[in-house]
């Protein structure tokens, strides 16, 4: 068992580490989890993380750190590849070895030695310093030509509300979660795009995710939505609708 431990760290160190050099262009993505909501991806979808001692665009992780949290470095920062619809400001920040590495939002990103598949997040909550990093801000506004101006999360996606919850309680677990997911917040503060009135908070679901409120309405999405824009779960069994803010 220890050997196969040991194995399985190692090739995850050899896969991390490689994304980590120096290597043309890089994508940035995101995924999704019902315990951790979206969060970035970069090469082979392996999942980016912040360092909460870091300063905006200063990395205090070297040597050792460094080893098994590599950076996420780039040649240039225009060899990053981001999404067209993913806010939020990528930029570099220079090491004290020359090297450039990549910064979201003015915070440094990293890898993870022990991850060793896409989208594994081993690394969240290590040392209680070490999380995945969300788009941000969680929640803007985007016009839609039917509804008005309407709530939408990092990625552009419609948020609706529940008609049957309560102001800072869902009733929506089970299938129900499955079909309608919580916004999750699993690392810090909900951040609301500038320009929106309301307050943005959060609520500790059954299961221990953190679901984002908008006004204490729990926030959800629609497993029926394809794309930014779609907003086919307004006036689903009379109980889900679209936000106007």
């Amino acid at each position: 068992m220890k050997r196969r431990l040991a194995l399985a760290v190692l090739a995850g160190w050899i896969l991390v580490a490689a994304y980590g050099a120096l290597a043309g262009a890089v994508p940035i993505g995101v995924r999704y989890s019902p315990e951790l909501g979206h969060f970035l991806v970069g090469e082979g979808e392996m999942t980016l993380y912040l360092f909460t001692p870091d300063q905006p665009g200063v990395s205090t992780c070297y040597e050792a750190c460094a080893r098994i949290w590599p950076p996420l470095l780039v040649d240039s920062p225009d060899d990053l590849e981001v999404p067209g619809n993913l806010p939020g400001t990528f930029d570099v920040t220079q090491r004290a070895d020359g090297t450039l590495q990549v910064t979201y939002n003015g915070i440094p990103l990293y890898y993870w030695i022990a991850d060793n598949e896409p989208g594994d997040t081993t690394g969240h909550g290590v040392d209680d310093v070490w999380f995945v990093v969300h788009p941000a801000p969680t929640v803007r506004a985007a016009d839609h030509p039917d509804h008005g101006r309407i709530l939408v999360d990092a990625l552009g996606m419609t948020l609706y509300r529940f008609a049957n919850d309560e102001e800072n309680v869902s009733n929506c677990s089970g299938t129900c979660a499955i079909n309608w997911p919580p916004l999750i917040l699993s690392y810090g503060e909900p951040t609301l795009e500038p320009g929106i009135d309301g307050e943005l908070g959060w609520i500790t679901r059954g299961d221990g995710a953190r679901q984002v409120t908008y006004n204490g309405m729990p926030l959800y999405g629609w497993i029926n939505d394809q794309q930014p824009g779609d907003a086919t779960g307004h006036g689903v069994g009379g109980n889900w609708f679209v936000i106007n803010p």
